[in-house]
């Protein structure tokens, strides 16, 4: 079992790991629509939607994976 983090997603806020790779099976936690680079949230709800799909797809790249 190998832990998977990127500086690319918010850090985890609590006892859990952005996402764990097992038996050649990546598994991700939920991510919230904060930009790693401002800590902040973007306003509508589109934007918000992007920027959660984005932080997952930067775990996931990290993970190596895709």
């Amino acid at each position: 079992m190998e832990k998977i983090s990127t500086d690319n997603a918010p850090a985890a806020a609590g006892p859990y790991s952005q996402a764990i790779e097992n038996a050649g099976i990546v598994y991700v936690s939920g991510q919230i629509p904060v930009d790693p680079d401002t800590g902040k949230m973007p306003g509508p709800i589109a934007e918000q939607a992007r920027q959660a799909l984005e932080n997952l797809k930067n775990v996931i790249d990290a993970s190596g994976s895709s």
